[in-house]
């Protein structure tokens, strides 16, 4: 099971940090991530994140300013998101278990989302 929260209105530039904690079944698979799903559009993948933590993946509308990091004692994922765009409002989702091929991250198991809104 997954849980994530720490989302709400910000302006633009402002930050945010996301958390997802993860049953201790949940959280010892191997990758983990978050994904975005903004009004009217697909869910589209953000980051994921090695067992370890040294393994990330950001994608490239995010890259520079979200990180992905993972705190084992915890059983959480954070997604920390600075200067943060209009353009990043969406309900934010964490996911866990599956694979990944490239840079396709494709989870097996979703938590409820968390919606981050940005103001202009």
């Amino acid at each position: 099971q997954l849980h994530a929260s720490g989302g709400g209105l910000v302006q633009a530039g402002d930050s945010l940090r996301l958390s997802c904690v993860a049953s201790e079944r949940t959280f010892s698979t191997y990758f983990m991530g978050w994904f975005r799903q903004a009004p009217g559009k697909e869910r589209e993948f953000v980051a994921f994140i090695n067992w370890s933590g040294a393994g990330t993946y950001h994608v490239d509308s995010v890259k520079g300013r979200f990180t992905i990091s993972r705190d084992i004692a915890k059983n959480t994922v954070y997604l920390q998101m600075n200067s943060l765009k209009p353009d990043d409002t969406a309900v934010y989702y964490c996911a866990a278990g599956g694979t990944i091929v490239g840079s396709t991250y494709t989870p097996t198991s979703w938590g409820q989302g968390t919606l981050v809104t940005v103001s202009s």
